[in-house]
């Protein structure tokens, strides 16, 4: 079953009966972009695939539907019917491609009147790896059977109905067998490409409120914490190893530090695989993008200390997509009283178009200001560096009472988190909350289309290495508030990232014209 793609991508997506989808295959390259009229079901395609994604992390099915405004119900095609128990649901699938070769995965999902996993199907290498079937409706429980090719063809056991049972194989087979292994070959090659998969929706308003100092939003995949496999302790599953303190072990797929398909929190430390973030890096939760890039400016700090070469690609698009010049983009410590205040931001970075006149050229200052210039705070008051790093974690209450703590004249000094801002040259610097919400859109989608797992709110497999995965990309409304030249740049970007192999995207557009003539780029058009 070896074939020459070394890292698992997701080549097909099944939707056989989801919302207003009835047998439609779509089949994704590394750059796939669905276009169609308002109600095609563009939307409804990610939703199916992020539905497979959380079920792959280890999410428990009535989570993963969270996705779909109105629950599991809403997943369900208006024109099925109810059978004598007064049973409805959908079915979804995927292929994905790998080491293993091809490895299909189909569920039957039950919504009404009880949401639960009735049927799975894994098959790869001409063999029904894994299948299960709901026996028993009054147990919590359906029976699986896998693959063994050993004394006895399969294994059953009970596997419960609210988990991807995929996930939970490497839990449950031992892999003596050639039969075992394969089987296990397969899971894993289906749970590391569904990880990899970070929904992506940059929300202007939210972005606006982290530059402001006011409450952010929060992340899709990255939003809520995912309990373990199964088991009491939420970090293992039936015959995962018991480790000393409770924790259990499941190898391969039991998730980034955790148990099987753990996620974190957004924000949150997760297996460090890529990314800019070098081998063992600790940093702040909010170093980590969350879907809503709420929390741009923590990311961008961490960022463009930790690899200038991909920064200044970034400075770079955006001069391409923003209005007026661009010659930098960088995080600075806002202070209380100038919040949003970009004349404020100007003082204190040393920019602006009166620095000119105090002798200091514009756009060249860092983010303490000019030493001894005048407004200049003192060096020995505005930390750095690490000092910077805690200072933005003790943000909140604890921030609050640190600030009241500190001597008059010391607290107009103490740095009130960070803001985002772009360098504009003899224009001085200007928050970024102050662009337009195409250009904030634009600003997030490329920052995480050139960056890894390691800087993105997400908990990939810690065990795989980052060379053998892709990150997948999913951004509903891709050009949403975007000028066609925004949205052609956009696309421009992501087609040189995914010709490195270690990025895919699959998005939706109102404009498909916006890819024309761009090598890679498969467009389908739903609803046609």
């Amino acid at each position: 079953m070896d074939t020459d793609s070394a890292r698992p991508a997701v080549t097909e997506l099944r939707l056989s009966a989801f919302k207003t989808h009835r047998n439609v295959t779509l089949p994704l390259g590394p750059l796939t972009l669905l276009s169609g009229e308002s109600g095609s079901g563009k939307s409804s395609a990610l939703q199916a695939y992020e539905i497979l994604a959380r079920l792959g992390s280890g999410e428990r099915l009535a989570r993963a539907v969270e996705v779909v405004a109105g629950g599991a119900s809403a997943c369900v095609p208006a024109s099925a019917r109810p059978d004598e128990q007064g049973r409805r649901g959908f079915r979804i699938g995927c292929t994905v491609d790998g080491p293993a070769g091809l490895v299909h995965l189909d569920l039957a999902v039950q919504a009404e009147p009880e949401l639960r996993i009735v049927g799975e199907r894994l098959t790869g290498g001409g063999e029904t790896l894994l299948s299960t079937a709901l026996t028993d409706p009054a147990r919590p429980a359906v029976q699986a059977a896998w693959y063994t090719a050993g004394a006895t063809p399969v294994t059953r056991a009970p596997l419960p109905d609210d988990r991807l049972g995929t996930a939970l194989l490497p839990l449950r087979v031992a892999g003596k067998t050639a039969g075992q292994r394969l089987v296990l070959a397969a899971a894993e090659q289906v749970v590391v490409a569904l990880r990899s998969a970070f929904p992506c929706d940059p929300r202007p308003e939210a972005m606006r409120a982290a530059g402001t100092g006011r409450a952010g939003g929060d992340g899709a995949l990255g939003r809520q914490a995912v309990d373990g496999a199964g088991g009491d302790s939420g970090a293992g599953g039936p015959g995962a190893v018991r480790r000393p303190g409770g924790r259990r072990s499941g190898g391969p797929l039991a998730g980034a530090r955790g148990g099987a398909g753990v996620r974190r929190r957004a924000g949150g430390r997760g297996g460090e695989t890529g990314g800019w973030a070098g081998e063992g890096d600790e940093e702040p939760d909010e170093g980590r993008l969350r879907s809503s890039c709420d929390n741009l400016p923590a990311v961008l700090e961490r960022t463009s200390r930790e690899c200038a070469r991909r920064h200044a690609v970034l400075v770079a698009a955006v001069r391409d997509a923003c209005a007026g010049p661009v010659d930098g983009l960088r995080a600075v410590p806002r202070q209380p009283g100038a919040v949003g205040d970009g004349a404020g931001v100007a003082a204190r970075t040393g920019a602006g178009p009166g620095a000119a006149g105090r002798g200091v050229p514009p756009g060249t200052q860092g983010t303490q200001g000019t030493p001894g210039g005048p407004g200049a705070p003192d060096a020995r008051t505005v930390p750095t560096g690490r000092a910077l790093r805690t200072a933005q974690a003790a943000q909140g209450a604890q921030g609050a009472r640190a600030v009241q703590a500190l001597p008059a004249a010391e607290a107009v000094q103490a740095p009130h988190g960070l803001q985002a801002v772009l360098d504009r040259g003899a224009l001085g610097v200007m928050p970024v909350e102050q662009l337009g919400d195409g250009e904030l859109r634009f600003l997030g989608l490329a920052l995480v289309l050139l960056t890894g797992p390691g800087v993105l709110a997400m908990d990939p497999v810690g065990e795989i290495p980052a060379a053998q995965q892709q990150l997948t990309v999913m951004a509903d409304g891709m050009d949403r508030c975007m000028d066609r030249r925004q949205a052609r740049e956009l696309v421009s970007l992501a087609v040189r990232m995914a010709e490195r192999g270690h990025v895919r995207l699959l998005g939706t557009v109102r404009d498909p014209s916006v890819a024309e003539g761009l090598p890679g780029v498969r467009v389908l058009h739903l609803g046609a």
